[in-house]
Order: C-alpha cells, then structure tokens, then sequence
C-alpha cells in the first residue's frame, strides 16, 4: 500500500511537471528566438535614419562604423543609385540577390535563413528609392539561454516529483504503519491471544477500524470467559451424580460387570475433572495443537483397543488390530489422540449392531512424511460422509450428537492433516486419519504427561486396571 500510493504520487507529479514543463520550455525557445530578432531590428532602425537623410556612401559607412563593436561586421546596406548613379552596397552581403529583391517591396521586416544562422531584411522607403538593410544573426543567438532554462526546469521538476514522493512515503506511513498494526492484532487474536489491542490512532477510517477491532477484541474474550465458565459450571453439576454413581458401585460386589462399571464411573470421573481444569486454565487451543507434544501412536492404540476389548467381547464382535507392533510417533497430545480413538470406537459400538466386526491399521507414508489410521467396520456405513464431518451434524443416527468426527478431524488438521471417509473392505464405514509429520515437535516429548493425567492406565484388559485403581 504504500509503494502503491508512492507510484500514484510520481504519476500524477510527473504529469503534472510534463503538462506545465514541456510548453514552458517552447515558450523559453520562441522567447529566445524573438529576443535575438528584436535586437536585429533595433539594429536595423539605428541605421535607417541615415539612410532617410543621406544616400552618400561616405555618410553611410560612417554610420556603420558607429555600431558597437562587432555588429558592424553583421550589418549590410543596400541603397539605390545615388548622385554618382551607382547602388551602394556596404558590408558583407549573405542574401542572394533573388531574396533581396523580393524583400525591397515589403513594409516589414524579414525573416532568411541562410548559412550559420538567419538574415533580418529591414525595408527603409527614402525619396531615392527603397533600401534594405540587412542585419545577420548568428544561430547561437537565437538559443542562448534555452539549454540552462531548460535543465533548470528539468531540474525543477525532478524536485517536484522526488518532494513528492518523500509527502507521500510520510503519508504512506502513516496509513500503513496503522494498518499492519491492525494486521497484525488481527493475526495474534486469531492466535488465541486475546490481550492484543490496538493503538486508536492514524487516519479517521483506520482509528475507527482500530476502535471497532477493539470493541469486537474485548467482546470475543467476554464470550469465551463465559463460555469457559459455563463449561465449567455445566461439568462441576455433574459431581453430584458421579458420587452417587461411585457409592452405588460400592455396592455391586465383585464380578467383572461390577469391575467395568466402576472403571467406566472412575474414567468418567477423571474426564470431568479435565474440562473443569482445562476451562479454569483458559485453554484456547484446539485439540492436538499441545504446544509440541508427541506420543506413540501405537501405545495409544494398544491401549484404548484394550479398554474396548472387553465390551467388544461381550457383543461378540470380532476386533482386528494392526500396524501397531514398533513405535509410532506423531505430533498430537495423548489425551487428545486417546480422546480421537475413543470418539470412532464409540460410533461403532453405538451406531452398528452388535456381533459387527471392526479393525484398526496403523500404517506409515509412503513418503515417511505422514502416519494413516484406518477405523473401519463391517457395518451398514454413512450415507453421506461430508455431512458427518460437518460440526453439530453428525450421521443422522440415534445418540449421535455430531461432535465425534468433528473431534477426530480438529485434531488431525491441527498436524496438518485431514480426516476422509470411505467404504471399507469389511463392507462398512472406513475412517482415513491423517497426521502429518512435516512439523517435528521441538520438545521432542514422549507423551507421559498424558499418562499422568486422566484416562485409564494402560493395561491388558478391564480387570487387571481396576485391580491396579
């Protein structure tokens, strides 16, 4: 913008300077022109009255000798016969006699071109006759003084055009400098900064940008304030039936029905407490973009495949897993990866009959630049996959509330990936993930942090974690 406005500066300046130059310095050269020829003809009128009062040649040359120095050599007098029948003809003439002859008859001056410059031819009526006299101008003449005009007008203009290209890079700063600020606000509070303000200052429409940026700044920290609060308001109620649910566990017995049930009130439990720290926190990041962590892909898998193992059993569904033999890393948080498989493990448990089976794949890129997990089932499949990826939409079956496969691909997006969904080879849905690896975490972690806050412990199945709880 502010080179933009530099070369509208220079254009309209330059055309500015050329509209007003170009005819100045025509007028400077006919000026030129016709201050040399006027000098010619008060040359010319300094003789004529000699020329009225005596056609002596002797008369004659004495006032041609009277001239200043030099213009006597510049002067020629053509008179008619005189007392002693002859013309005279004093000076150097450079007029051919053609020339002369059709310029005696006129009543003005003359204008000829002839070698090295021009000759003024000046008429003088006498009661001899009519003389002319003829007064050279040298071609310096007529341009002397219009090549420094000249270059002084250039240079004008120049200073013209460089003034104002210096106005308006001031200008220009001023503008711009107000806008990459606003810029740049804009960027930090897409961020998640959301202290960014910016400075109400500049041009009138930028100060109100910058006040309307602002209002809209402070309006989008109160919202999400509020809906922190309300998350955490709305997750801190359901204590009260969590510890109901844990005391009427209590009381279940033993039996591997009775252990499920109260690891899955102790996960819900440690799921709870999560989002109430994470509002109380003020966490702005979407899932997976934790700030360069990193887990193993694998053991993640390993373990959430054995949590649902036992549910799996229970239905009768026949669970495949591979892929996950060697450690797999990719830059997502543990919670968040953990929180993506159990999202898609649940769809097929609730959205496919029981007995169906489905699988999990881990595999490698081609480029070794990306990891791909395949969740697939042998269900009926989603009719319209797009619409299941779309926030709040889910896929139309009962329970779904549309945020399952929006989690799965925040995530994956997050490492610059992306979530596809297809027909798998089991005849059901397949669920494409995506993680890039082109962003190597600085950190370098290796995911315990996410061991150590919630969800199960990994194990090898629902009892052997109770037991350890």
């Amino acid at each position: 913008m502010r080179w933009a406005l530099v070369k509208v500066c220079i254009a309209v300046t330059t055309m500015v300077v050329v509209a007003f130059a170009v005819p100045l310095a025509l007028v400077v050269g006919e000026m030129a022109r016709d201050r040399a020829f006027a000098g010619a003809e008060r040359v010319a009128s300094s003789v004529t009255p000699v020329l009225v009062v005596t056609d002596d040649r002797e008369e004659l040359r004495r006032a041609l000798a009277s001239l200043p120095r030099g213009l006597d050599e510049r002067v020629a007098v053509y008179a008619p016969p005189g007392r002693d029948g002859g013309a005279a003809q004093l000076g150097t003439r450079r007029v051919p006699e053609d020339d002369l002859r059709a310029a005696a008859p006129l009543q003005g001056a003359t204008v000829l071109e002839v070698a090295g410059g021009f000759a003024l031819l000046q008429p003088v009526f006498t009661t001899s006759g009519t003389s002319v006299v003829e007064v050279f101008v040298p071609e310096e003449e007529t341009t002397g003084g219009v090549t420094t005009a000249w270059l002084v007008l250039a240079g004008t203009g120049l200073a013209l055009v460089a003034a104002s290209v210096v106005i308006a890079d001031r200008l220009g700063t001023r503008m711009v400098g107000a806008t990459e600020r606003l810029a740049r606000a804009a960027r930090e509070l897409g961020a998640g900064r959301l202290a960014v303000r910016v400075p109400v200052e500049g041009p009138t429409e930028l100060r109100w940008a910058a006040a309307a940026f602002n209002s809209m700044a402070d309006q989008v920290a109160q919202l999400l304030s509020n809906e922190r609060e309300l998350a955490a308001d709305l997750s801190h109620r359901l204590r009260t039936p969590l510890t109901v649910l844990r005391l009427n566990t209590a009381s279940l017995g033993d039996g591997d029905a009775a252990e499920q049930t109260r690891a899955a009130v102790a996960q819900l439990e440690r799921e709870v407490d999560h989002i109430i720290r994470t509002a109380r926190e003020h966490r702005t990041q979407p899932p997976g973009a934790s700030g360069g962590a990193v887990c193993d892909a694998s053991e993640v898998i390993r373990d959430r495949m054995a949590f649902w193992a036992a549910l799996a059993e229970d239905e009768g569904r026949e669970v495949r897993l591979a892929g996950v033999e060697e450690p797999v890393r990719v830059p997502v948080a543990r919670p968040d990866l953990a929180a993506a498989l159990d999202a898609l493990l649940g769809n097929v448990f609730r959205h496919t009959p029981e007995g169906t089976a489905f699988a999990v794949d881990v595999h490698r890129g081609s480029s070794g630049d990306s990891v791909i997990v395949l969740v697939s089932d042998a269900g009926p499949g989603i009719d319209d996959p797009d619409a299941a990826l779309r926030r709040g939409h889910g896929d139309g079956g009962p329970g779904s509330t549309g945020l399952g496969l929006d989690i799965v691909r925040r995530v994956a997006e997050s490492t610059g990936g992306d979530v596809r969904i297809g027909r798998s080879v089991l005849g059901g849905t397949e669920v494409r993930i995506l993680f890039s690896l082109r962003v190597t975490p600085a950190d370098g972690g290796t995911g315990r942090r996410g061991r150590r806050g919630h969800g199960p412990e990994r194990g090898h199945g629902m009892r052997r974690r109770m037991r350890r709880e």
